[in-house]
């Protein structure tokens, strides 16, 4: 999308509000397994009210809370809990976030309708990001109770974990009542999306279901089925789907077959498959345990070779752990893009890497290591540049320019500086936080990276 055009947003913005943004009603993501919801991705997720929600399920969205956002951002206010943006705007000439999404084609068409609509109407968003449970068989390094029912196992065992922030310990979750519903116990936010869901179906642009592990999830696949037997009430949905591929057969060959009735009898505008994986072999492993590294690439063979119409993205978490083999990770991507490259008669990429750099825990962050492994990220880059100077117009199975620079964005975050950013402490955490992991789970960390063995030794002394 254009400067220009994005420049025309943000002049209708204005013409309303400085701080008037669209995806305060067009977008949501809305967190069931804890009664959570946050509107765009960057406030804090807030609770919702399980008052509000016996009277409007739509509250799962519509809460008193966003609705008094909206209501300051229509008076020309700028909320202080969307103050990702503020800073954008306030310290470059760059667009922010308001602009972007509120440019989407989930958003913008809405502007006429929401302007000229009260400040306490309900809105049914059109951009919709669901986790119905946590409920999760890996406990990947970078991840949390939160979002993993074996992470909270793990916890409630051995307690959290001795960073200097104590690592993943859940008592402050407990005290602020947003601890995960357990998968087999009522969940009035799970009840409520569901009387809501027939009406917030048919106004749908994009749906995207997280977790958790949604594949362990029933409700994913009767949202799967729903959406199988009423897709002509919105046959231009976007759906997207998150999963480790690393659940049972029976289970993967489920979602398979439902994904091909949606694809190839046009029950869906588009069906994206969301995976992660940002190293390989036992690196791999390591990292996000419970994952079983071969089974993972024979489930994404399987869905390139049987769903041409789907795409399947790879979104690599790229921390400290992944410098040392995510060259060999890019060496499989391509393999894969160039044996199932779909070269029907409309394009598109079947299979993407979707590189972002891990900020959070710091301690796994590529800001801990030493020069010398930074530098590998730029070989990572280069070598995704180099299959990307590889296409022609009878070849486009390389890397996009987008895949690249995310790429080389990771190495200059790694490079920068950041404030308030102490070095010392997180090197300190990560030699700890391996040490426990080893302990846990009877892995071998030097073993498993030996080219980290230098830099363990010197900052375990």
């Amino acid at each position: 999308m254009s400067e220009l055009k994005h420049e025309s947003v943000k002049k209708k913005l204005d013409s309303i509000g400085c701080g008037f943004c669209l995806a305060k009603w067009t977008q949501v993501t809305i967190h069931l397994d804890k009664g959570l919801t946050h509107s765009c991705h960057h406030p804090s997720p807030h609770k919702i009210p399980l008052q509000e929600l016996k009277r409007n399920p739509s509250a799962l969205h519509n809460t008193s809370h966003k609705k008094k956002k909206r209501k300051e951002m229509m008076e020309g206010g700028k909320p202080e809990e969307c103050n990702y943006c503020w800073n954008v705007e306030d310290n470059s000439d760059s667009f922010s976030d308001r602009v972007f999404k509120s440019a989407e084609p989930w958003s913008e068409d809405q502007f006429e309708t929401i302007v000229n609509s009260h400040w306490r109407k309900d809105y049914n968003p059109r951009y919709v990001e669901v986790s119905f449970s946590n409920t999760c068989n890996f406990k990947c390094a970078y991840c949390g109770p939160q979002y993993s029912s074996k992470w909270v196992e793990e916890i409630e065992k051995y307690g959290a974990y001795p960073t200097s922030n104590n690592f993943n310990e859940i008592e402050t979750m407990k005290a602020k009542g947003v601890m995960p519903y357990k998968h087999s116990e009522d969940n009035p936010y799970v009840e409520a999306f569901w009387q809501w869901w027939p009406d917030l179906f048919k106004d749908l642009h994009t749906f995207r279901i997280t977790g958790g592990e949604p594949l362990l999830s029933k409700d994913t696949f009767k949202v799967l089925e729903y959406i199988q037997e009423n897709w002509e009430q919105n046959p231009n949905l976007s759906l997207a789907i998150n999963t480790n591929l690393g659940v049972p057969d029976a289970l993967v060959d489920k979602l398979l077959t439902i994904a091909k009735d949606l694809t190839e009898n046009n029950k869906v505008r588009e069906l994206i498959i969301f995976t992660s994986v940002e190293a390989t072999d036992r690196q791999a492993e390591y990292i996000r345990s419970g994952l079983d590294y071969n089974k993972f690439w024979s489930n994404i063979e399987k869905i390139l070779s049987l769903l041409p119409k789907v795409t399947v993205n790879i979104m690599a978490a790229f921390n400290a752990l992944s410098v040392f083999s995510y060259d060999q990770l890019i060496d499989r991507v391509y393999e894969l893009k160039k044996k199932y490259h779909n070269d029907q008669r409309y394009w598109k990429e079947s299979l993407l890497l979707d590189t972002s750099y891990l900020r959070w825990p710091s301690f796994l962050s590529v800001k801990i290591l030493e020069d010398e492994h930074k530098d590998l990220i730029l070989e990572s880059a280069k070598k995704a540049m180099y299959y990307g100077m590889k296409d022609t117009p009878m070849n486009t199975h390389g890397f996009s320019d987008v895949q690249i620079q995310k790429i080389k964005r990771t190495y200059d975050y790694a490079i920068g500086k950041s404030f308030n950013y102490d070095l010392e402490k997180h090197r300190n955490d990560f030699i700890k936080f391996v040490d426990e992991h080893d302990r846990r789970r009877g892995t071998n960390f030097i073993e498993v990276f030996p080219e980290l063995k230098d830099f363990y030794v010197k900052y375990k002394k």
